[in-house]
C-alpha cells in the first residue's frame, strides 16, 4: 500500500538493542521445532470461537438480503380444504353435505415506488458493515495473540534471570560464609546474603507463577499450549510517521468502514419510511377446483353430487390515508437513526485517530526505553564488576556487591519487559491503521471468503448449492 515505509532508524536502534540485551541474558536460542511468532498468529486464526461466532452473524446479515429479494417476488400459496355440514329441518328432515376444494393463489407486488429496491440496497449495506465488523476482530484476535506469545517470551526471560540471580546470590552467600568462618566479615555480613537469597527465590517463585498465568493467557489466545517460543521477527513495516500513519487508517480501518456502511444503510432506510405514504400497488391471481356431496335423510337415501372450478385476476392499489400517526412516527425514526449513524461515523474516525496516535506514541516511548536500558545495563555492568573487584580487596561489603548485582538485574529484566512492549507497540500500530490482518501479514493461510455464502444466498433461490458452498469454505480452513 502507499505510503507504508519503515519506522525509521530509531526503529532500527530498537533492533540492535533487542539483538544486544538478548546476547547479555545468554539464554540460549530455542531449537528450530520451537514456535514462531507466525504459528501463533495462524493458531489464533484457526481457532478463534469469537471469529466463529460473528462468521455466522455475518451469514445471518447475508440471509436479510435474500429476505429482501424475495420481498419482490410473488407469493404462491395452495390451499386444500375438506368441510362436512350437517343440518337438521323440521320440515325437510336431516341432511348432510360433504365437499372438498383445492385452490391456488398468487400475489405479487407490481410497484411500491422503490422501497423493495431499496430494502434491498440497505441490506446489502447491513452485510457490509458486518464484514467490516468482522475485520475489526480478526485484528483483535491477531493482537491479542501477539500479546500472549510476547507476554509468554517476557516471563520466560525474567524467570531464567530470576534463577540465575539465585545461583549467583547462593555463590555470594558461601562466600560470606567462608569470609566469616575466618574473620574477614562480621556475622551481619552474612545475614544480609541469607536475606537476599531469600527475597531472590520469592521472586523467583512470582516470576515462575507470572509465567504460568501467561502461559494460560496464550492458550485461551490461540487455541494451544505454548512451547518453546521463538525470538520474534523483525518490527513489522507501519508508516514515515504519524500523519501518514492516520492517513492510512483514515481509508483502511474497519470500525471507520463499518460506520461509513451503517451510515449508507441508514440514508435508505430513510427513503423507505418516507415511501411508505405512496401506497402499492399488487397484483393477484387465483385458481380452484372443488367437489360436493349431500346426502338426504330420507329411507331411501337421495344422494346428489356436483363440481365446480374457479379462476380470478386482479389488480389493487392501496395507499393510507390514517395510521393513527404510525408512518409519521416511523418517518421521524429513521431520520433520526440516520443522524445517529451520521454523527457515530464521525466520532469513529475521532476515535481511530486517536488510537493511531496513542499506538505511535507507545512505539516510540518503548522504543527510548530500551535505548536507555541498554546504556543502565553497561554502566551496570561495568559497576557491579567494579564493586566485586573491590570487595575481593576488602574495600567493598557483602551489602554493595548485593546492591550492585540488584541494579544489574533490575536493568535486564527491564530491558526484557520494554522489548516486549516495543513488539506489542508496532503491531498495535498496525490495528490502529487496520491493516492487521492475515492478508497483509501474508501468513500464507486460506482465509474465511465472505463472498462464499453471500453469492450462494444473495438471490434467495428455493433450492441453492448454499450448504456445499458452505462446506468447502469450512473445509478451506480445517474446521471439518
Amino acid at each position: 500500500m502507499q505510503g507504508l515505509h519503515g519506522t525509521g532508524g530509531w526503529i532500527r536502534g530498537a533492533r540492535r538493542v533487542a539483538l544486544a540485551g538478548l546476547a547479555v541474558l545468554a539464554l540460549g536460542a530455542p531449537p528450530l521445532s520451537a514456535q514462531s511468532l507466525t504459528d501463533t498468529l495462524v493458531a489464533a486464526y484457526r481457532n478463534s470461537n469469537l471469529l466463529d461466532q460473528n462468521r455466522a452473524t455475518l451469514r445471518a446479515a447475508d440471509e436479510d438480503v435474500a429476505q429482501a429479494v424475495a420481498s419482490l417476488r410473488p407469493v404462491v400459496n395452495f390451499v386444500a380444504r375438506s368441510q362436512a355440514q350437517f343440518n337438521q329441518d323440521s320440515l325437510r328432515g336431516d341432511s348432510s353435505q360433504l365437499s372438498a376444494s383445492l385452490n391456488l393463489s398468487a400475489t405479487v407486488t407490481l410497484y411500491d415506488f422503490g422501497r423493495g429496491q431499496l430494502g434491498v440496497q440497505a441490506a446489502r449495506e447491513q452485510v457490509l458493515a458486518v464484514r467490516s465488523a468482522l475485520v475489526g476482530l480478526e485484528q483483535q484476535v491477531l493482537l491479542n495473540a501477539i500479546a500472549a506469545f510476547m507476554d509468554v517470551r517476557s516471563a520466560t526471560d525474567t524467570v531464567a534471570l530470576r534463577e540465575s540471580n539465585v545461583r549467583l546470590i547462593t555463590q555470594e552467600l558461601r562466600a560470606a560464609q567462608e569470609r566469616f568462618e575466618v574473620g574477614e566479615v562480621t556475622r551481619t555480613d552474612v545475614a544480609i546474603a541469607e536475606a537476599r537469597l531469600a527475597g531472590a527465590r520469592s521472586l523467583l517463585a512470582a516470576a515462575q507463577g507470572d509465567l504460568q498465568i501467561a502461559r494460560e493467557a496464550y492458550r485461551f489466545a490461540t487455541g494451544t499450549a505454548p512451547s518453546q517460543l521463538r525470538q520474534p521477527p523483525a518490527l513489522p513495516a507501519t508508516a514515515r510517521n504519524l500523519d501518514a500513519a492516520q492517513q492510512v487508517a483514515r481509508v483502511t480501518h474497519p470500525s471507520i468502514r463499518q460506520a461509513q456502511h451503517e451510515v449508507a444503510a441508514a440514508d435508505l432506510n430513510a427513503e423507505r419510511a418516507a415511501a411508505q405514504r405512496l401506497g402499492s400497488v399488487t397484483g393477484s391471481a387465483s385458481a380452484g377446483f372443488g367437489t360436493s356431496r349431500s346426502l338426504d335423510a330420507a329411507p331411501q337415501g337421495v344422494q346428489r353430487s356436483g363440481t365446480n372450478q374457479s379462476a380470478s385476476l386482479g389488480l389493487e392499489y392501496s395507499r393510507p390515508i390514517y395510521s393513527g400517526g404510525a408512518l409519521s412516527s416511523q418517518n421521524r425514526q429513521a431520520i433520526a437513526r440516520r443522524d445517529a449513524a451520521r454523527s457515530n461515523l464521525h466520532q469513529t474516525v475521532a476515535q481511530v485517530l486517536q488510537n493511531v496516535a496513542q499506538a505511535w506514541s507507545r512505539m516510540e516511548v518503548a522504543s527510548a526505553r530500551i535505548d536507555a536500558s541498554e546504556r543502565q545495563i553497561r554502566a551496570a555492568q561495568t559497576a557491579y564488576d567494579g564493586v566485586r573487584e573491590e570487595a575481593a580487596l576488602g574495600a567493598r561489603t557483602t551489602l554493595d556487591v548485593l546492591n550492585a548485582e540488584q541494579e544489574l538485574l533490575d536493568a535486564r529484566a527491564a530491558l526484557v519487559s520494554e522489548q516486549a512492549q516495543l513488539q506489542v507497540a508496532a503491531y498495535s500500530v498496525l490495528e490502529a491503521m487496520g491493516l492487521l490482518t492475515v492478508d497483509h501479514l501474508n501468513l500464507g493461510i486460506p482465509t474465511y471468503d465472505p463472498e462464499a455464502y453471500f453469492n450462494a444466498v444473495q438471490n434467495a433461490p428455493a433450492r441453492s448449492a448454499q450448504g456445499e458452498a458452505l462446506d468447502r469454505v469450512l473445509q478451506s480452513l480445517g474446521r471439518q
